[in-house]
């Protein structure tokens, strides 16, 4: 899996939001405020959360989550060493540490570029440059989805730069500016599609034990529901965003025209070797394995048996591949990949994120009540369409203020809160609020690691453009979300429980 490049920072300025980050955890319980419902407990975790959401948005993510994990350890809510049992030994970490390790070995093995050369050198973009646009931005888009959330950026972005360079186009050029935005926004479509992955499983996992913790019932989102609806979404979003390109703004594209496919294949990739075919065909099987219990009914020999097992699958698939033995070494070689390829700020920051979503619902904390106690009033006589309307109206803002799955962890308890006050389905409306609030994340630099890495690439794409042109593809994505996403959302939901 490639790494975030993080933008550079003086010294002086990371020690300085270091130290703010920490006082803000340390000093937070001990200001005059008071709050309905909230305990002590409750305040010294508030604090804590507070703290990490500012580090988070102005250092390095890595070293805060592990920071937020040992201050909560330190607080009063329970001792260090349960608490790093709750930590460490949460289902979802485990499920989401092994099928980061597998995605990021197709990053180790180049798989990756097997799949981007394919999507590049279908002879129906000959001559097209809009359906060239449109295979790029659906390879990112899959890729996104179900290999590894950065690979789209640094595997298509240079093969750009190339054929701009070969067609003669210049910096500074409309369509070079909005063929490099796309790449990123169609990566942010396909990072939430996948129930299985990243920060989507990171928040599915999150609302299940909020849920659980609130009212005694986990509240689980049906894998098969939540993919069919974000894979139909994302694919009507990708199309979206193409024609608003084509015929609103408008670049022109007629150097693309004597685009051949043949231009690509000028270095032609060797064939798969035999580690690449069982790594490729692993991770193919563990796909297949995860989601037919979603989607096949339990009755269905073997069905019970995957559902059951399904969060262990990814370690048991690792190991297999790493028994493998090809020319004397492992198919899956798990140190390597760790060393090279693994994203361990992404990790820390999704495990950390759980951990604060199941220490701030706790009936310990007083949290919960709060909230309920505060929102009731605000969204009473609301239907459920018109919360769900404000909720993403709401996550599209706040979203690019801050991490886009802190935001998403926030607004979690609220619908909760309110589905439990009004006895409405809160599974479509987390659902289309998980979707939403990730792929939104495109256009401040603090709203997710591509937003940053896409403002980082000033010399193609000045800070100007890139507001420019996210503001109108988010503002499209919104106004799509609210009037088809959320009909099927709760279509989906309700046909496939």
């Amino acid at each position: 899996m490639s790494k975030q490049v993080p933008p550079k920072k003086s010294v002086n300025t990371t020690m300085i939001h270091s130290a703010i980050g920490v006082a803000i955890m340390i000093l937070f319980r001990f200001l005059p405020i008071s709050l309905p419902e909230v305990t002590p407990v409750g305040m010294e975790i508030i604090g804590i959360f507070i703290g990490t959401l500012y580090l988070w948005t102005t250092v390095d993510p890595l070293w805060s989550s592990l920071m937020s994990v040992a201050m909560i350890g330190l607080s009063s809510y329970k001792p260090m060493a349960a608490l790093l049992v709750e930590f460490m030994g949460n289902v979802t970490v485990i499920q989401m540490l092994f099928l980061m390790l597998l995605a990021g070995a197709l990053v180790t093995n180049k798989i990756t570029m097997y799949i981007g050369r394919f999507f590049l050198t279908r002879k129906i973009t000959n001559g097209r440059p809009w359906m060239f646009t449109m295979m790029i931005c659906i390879g990112c888009f899959l890729m996104a989805a179900f290999v590894s959330p950065f690979a789209p950026i640094f595997l298509f972005w240079p093969v750009l730069y190339d054929i701009f360079e070969e067609v003669g186009f210049q910096k500074g050029e409309k369509y070079p500016k909005i063929a490099l935005i796309l790449v990123v926004i169609a990566t942010l479509i396909g990072f939430p599609v996948a129930p299985y992955m990243n920060n989507g499983l990171a928040l599915i996992g999150n609302f299940k034990a909020i849920s659980e913790a609130a009212t005694g019932t986990a509240i689980i989102i049906n894998d098969g529901a939540y993919l069919f609806t974000t894979l139909f979404m994302g694919i009507l979003l990708i199309i979206a965003v193409i024609l608003l390109s084509k015929f609103v703004f408008r670049p022109d594209v007629s150097k693309l025209k004597s685009l051949n496919v043949e231009m690509l294949k000028k270095n032609p990739l060797p064939p798969l070797n035999a580690q690449q075919k069982v790594v490729s065909w692993g991770f193919i099987i563990l796909i297949i394995a995860m989601l037919l219990p979603s989607v096949l009914p339990k009755t269905i020999p073997g069905m019970a048996f995957l559902s059951e097992n399904t969060p262990g699958l990814g370690v048991l698939v690792a190991a297999v591949l790493a028994a493998i033995q090809i020319d004397g070494k492992p198919a899956l070689n798990i140190t390597g990949v760790f060393a090279k390829d693994f994203s361990w700020s992404t990790f820390f920051l999704c495990s950390a994120a759980i951990l604060i979503g199941s220490v701030m619902t706790n009936e310990s904390t007083g949290i919960t009540a709060f909230l309920n106690l505060t929102l009731s009033p605000l969204f009473n006589g609301m239907s459920p369409m018109v919360f769900t309307v404000v909720i993403l109206i709401v996550a599209v803002l706040l979203t690019n203020l801050c991490n886009s799955l802190v935001i998403g962890m926030i607004l979690q308890p609220v619908i909760l809160t309110y589905c439990m006050a009004t006895g409405a389905n809160a599974v479509p409306i987390v659902m289309i609020m998980i979707f939403f609030v990730l792929l939104s994340a495109a256009i401040t630099p603090a709203a997710s690691p591509f937003a940053a890495i896409l403002h980082g690439n000033k010399e193609w794409v000045p800070s100007g453009d890139v507001y420019k042109y996210t503001l109108t593809y988010v503002g499209l994505e919104l106004l799509l979300v609210l009037i088809i996403g959320i009909p099927v959302t709760n279509f989906l939901a309700a046909v496939i429980k």
